[in-house]
C-alpha cells in the first residue's frame, strides 16, 4: 500500500477564464458525432416524407440513445444501450402520461424534478458515462410540456421505441469490423498517459498532473476491460498485459521506456496483432516457463536459472513479468465476483438525488414565477451542473451560461435558413447534432453552442415560432437554472462519500492482509483459502464502485485516486498468491524467468 496522500483541494477561488479554456479533442470525437447523425437522420427524413414532422421529437428521443456507451466493449455496449433505451422509454412514458392527465405547470415541474433525480442517481450508480442523465432528463422534461391525450401516448412511445432500436443498431454497427475497438482505445490511452508521466519524471519535473492523468487513464482502461465479465479472449488478455505494463511504468517511471510504451499504443490502436510485452530477445531464444530455453546456436537446451548469470536488466524484466502474471490472475479473480445489487449502490447516492430534485424543482418554480412557458429549460440547466466538486460545478455553470448565450445568437442566425422548409429544418438539426458531439470534447461550453440551437430547432418541428420569444425565454431560463442549480449544489452536499472511500481502502487492506496470512499458512484448508480469496475480490470490487460513486461528489479533500489504483494492484497480486496456494498456478518462486508469449493464458 502506498503512503501517497491526496493533496488538499480546498476551494479558494472559483475560475472563470480557466473554465472556458479549450482542450484537445477526443481521439474518437467523430464516432458519437457520426452515430447520432446516422441515428437521427433516417427517422426524421421518413417523417418529413410522410408530412408528419411534428412527430419527430418522439423519434429523436430514441435516436439520441446512440450517444451512449461508446467506451464500452461491444458485448457490454449491447446491454448498456438496451437499458438506456428502456430507461428513456420509462421516463418518456411517465412524462407523457403526466402531460395527458394535467396541465398544471407546478405539478409538471415537480414530476420533472423527481424524474431528473431518479435519472441522475441511476446513471451514477450504473456508471453510465457521458452524456449520462442529461439527455434522459432533457427528453422527459420536454415531453412534460407537450400537449397530450391518453390515446396518443402509446403511439408516441412506439415511435420512440422504434427509433431506439435503430439507435441500438447504429451503436453496434462497428462491432464486425473492430470487435475489440473500445478496449484497444482505452489500452492505448493508458499506455500514452504512462509514457507522458515517465517523460516528465525523467525530466526532473514534479509531474503531479501527468501522474494523476496516467492513473486515471489506467483506471479507465481497467473499467473497460472488466466491463465484460465472461472468460476473456486471447486479445483481451493481451490488452490486460499491456495495461499492467502501463502500471509498471507508473510504479517505476525512471526505468520505463516511453518510446516503447508509445510504440505499443500505436500498434494497439490499429487492427493488427497485439504487441508482445515480454523480453523479445529471450522470447526469440525460446525461453519456456520452466526456465529451460534453447541456445541461440541451436546446440541444445540451457538452464537460465542456474547455469547462466542474468544481468540486472534481465532480472528486473523478469520481475516485471512475474508482477504481470500475478496481477492478471488477480484481475481474473475480480472478474469472477458478481456485481453489487443496484439497490445497494443507490443507497449512498441519496444526497445526490435530493440535490438534483431540489435544484431542478426550484429552478422550474422560479422560471414559472417569471412567466416562462418552457420551464423545463431551467430544469435541464440545473440538472446538468452537478460535477465532482464545487469548483467543477461552478465551472460547468460558467460553461453552460456562456455556451447557451452564444448558442442563442447562433440560433438567431440559423433560424431564417431553418424556416425555409422542412428539409432545411431537418438538415440544420443534423448539423447541430454533429457539431455538438464534435466540439463538446474540447470544452462543454463549445458543445453547448450547438446544443442550444438544436434544442430550439426541435421546438419548431411541430410548427415555426417567433425567434425573439424563443431566444428571450432560453436566456432567462439558462440564467435561472444555472444560479438556482449552483445554490442547490452548495446547500446539499455528500461529505460521507470521502469517508466511504477511506473505509473501502481500509477494508481492502485488511482483506489483503488476511488473505496473505492464509496463503502463507501451510495448514490452511482449501475452504479457508477460497473464503479469503472471495472476500478480497469482493472488497476490491466494492472499492472500485465506491471510488466511482465518490468521484461524482465534492468535499474538502481530493479523491485519493492514486491510493485506490495502488491498492487494487496490491490486491490483485495477493489474489494471485491465494490461487497459486491452491495449486492452480506454479509457484512464482520456482523461477524468475517466466516470459509471456502472445496468447498465453495466465
Amino acid at each position: 500500500m502506498s503512503s501517497a496522500t491526496p493533496t488538499s483541494a480546498r476551494v479558494r477561488r472559483l475560475p472563470v477564464v480557466g473554465a472556458l479554456r479549450l482542450g484537445r479533442p477526443s481521439d474518437v470525437w467523430f464516432k458519437p458525432a457520426l452515430s447520432v447523425v446516422a441515428a437521427v437522420a433516417p427517422p426524421s427524413l421518413l417523417l418529413m416524407t410522410l408530412g408528419r414532422l411534428d412527430l419527430a421529437p418522439y423519434t429523436m428521443a430514441g435516436s439520441l440513445c446512440a450517444l451512449y456507451a461508446h467506451n464500452r466493449p461491444y458485448a457490454a455496449r449491447a446491454k448498456v444501450l438496451a437499458w438506456v433505451i428502456l430507461g428513456m422509454l420509462g421516463g418518456l412514458a411517465v412524462a407523457l402520461v403526466s402531460a395527458s392527465l394535467t396541465r398544471n405547470a407546478v405539478v409538471l415541474v415537480t414530476v420533472g424534478a423527481l424524474l431528473a433525480a431518479v435519472q441522475k442517481a441511476v446513471c451514477d450508480a450504473t456508471r453510465v458515462g457521458p452524456p449520462a442523465h442529461v439527455i434522459l432528463t432533457f427528453v422527459s422534461s420536454a415531453a412534460l410540456f407537450v400537449p397530450q391525450t391518453p390515446g396518443q401516448v402509446p403511439g408516441h412511445l412506439a415511435l420512440a421505441a422504434a427509433a431506439g432500436v435503430w439507435a441500438w443498431l447504429v451503436g453496434m454497427a462497428p462491432a464486425p469490423l473492430r470487435p475489440h475497438g473500445p478496449e484497444r482505445r482505452a489500452t492505448a490511452q493508458a499506455l500514452n498517459a504512462a509514457a507522458a508521466y515517465a517523460e516528465t519524471a525523467r525530466g526532473g519535473e514534479e509531474g503531479a498532473g501527468a501522474r494523476s492523468a496516467a492513473y486515471a487513464a489506467v483506471h479507465a482502461a481497467w473499467q473497460t476491460l472488466l466491463a465484460v465479465r465472461n472468460r476473456p479472449s486471447t486479445t483481451r488478455r493481451a490488452l490486460e498485459r499491456l495495461v499492467i505494463r502501463a502500471e509498471v511504468a507508473l510504479a517505476t517511471p525512471a526505468d520505463a521506456d516511453p518510446a516503447r510504451l508509445r510504440s505499443w499504443a500505436r500498434a494497439v490502436r490499429g487492427t493488427g496483432r497485439i504487441p508482445r510485452t515480454g523480453d523479445s530477445r529471450r522470447e526469440e531464444d525460446g525461453l519456456r516457463p520452466d526456465g529451460v530455453g534453447s541456445r541461440p546456436d541451436g546446440a541444445g537446451p540451457c538452464r537460465t536459472d542456474g547455469g547462466a548469470r542474468l544481468d540486472d536488466d534481465s532480472l528486473r524484466r523478469d520481475g516485471d513479468l512475474l508482477r504481470e502474471r500475478d496481477e492478471l490472475v488477480g484481475v481474473a479473480a475480480e472478474r469472477a465476483v458478481a456485481p453489487r445489487p443496484l439497490w445497494s449502490r443507490l443507497g449512498p447516492l441519496a444526497p445526490v438525488a435530493v440535490r438534483s430534485a431540489l435544484g431542478c424543482a426550484l429552478a422550474g418554480y422560479v422560471s414559472l414565477a417569471l412567466g416562462a412557458e418552457r420551464p423545463y429549460w431551467a430544469l435541464v440547466t440545473a440538472a446538468s451542473l452537478y460535477q465532482a466538486n464545487i469548483t467543477l460545478t461552478w465551472s460547468r455553470a460558467v460553461q453552460r451560461v456562456v455556451g447557451n448565450l452564444v448558442g442563442v445568437l447562433l440560433f438567431a442566425a440559423v433560424a431564417p435558413v431553418a424556416q425555409l422548409g422542412p428539409l432545411a429544418l431537418v438538415l440544420c438539426i443534423l448539423a447541430c447534432n454533429f457539431g455538438a458531439e464534435a466540439l463538446i470534447g474540447r470544452n462543454y461550453w463549445l458543445g453547448s453552442v450547438c446544443v442550444t440551437p438544436l434544442a430550439l430547432l426541435v421546438t419548431e418541428l411541430p410548427g415555426y415560432q417567433p425567434t425573439g420569444e424563443l431566444v428571450t425565454g432560453r436566456v432567462v431560463d439558462t440564467l435561472v437554472g444555472a444560479l438556482v442549480g449552483f445554490v442547490a449544489a452548495v446547500a446539499v452536499t455528500n461529505r460521507r462519500a470521502g469517508r466511504r472511500v477511506e473505509r473501502a481502502l481500509t477494508t481492502v487492506d485488511r482483506a489483503r492482509e488476511h488473505a496473505a496470512r492464509v496463503a502463507a499458512d501451510p495448514s490452511s484448508t482449501p475452504a479457508a483459502l477460497e473464503a479469503a480469496r472471495r472476500g478480497l475480490a469482493a472488497a476490491v470490487v466494492d472499492l472500485r464502485a465506491t471510488a466511482d460513486a465518490a468521484a461524482g461528489e465534492w468535499w474538502q479533500r481530493a479523491l485519493p485516486q492514486e491510493r485506490v489504483v495502488l491498492a487494487e494492484q496490491a490486491a490483485h497480486r495477493t489474489l494471485a498468491a491465494t490461487v497459486r496456494r491452491r495449486g492452480l498456478l506454479p509457484d512464482s518462486g520456482t523461477t524468475s524467468t517466466y516470459t509471456y508469449t502472445e496468447g498465453a493464458s495466465p
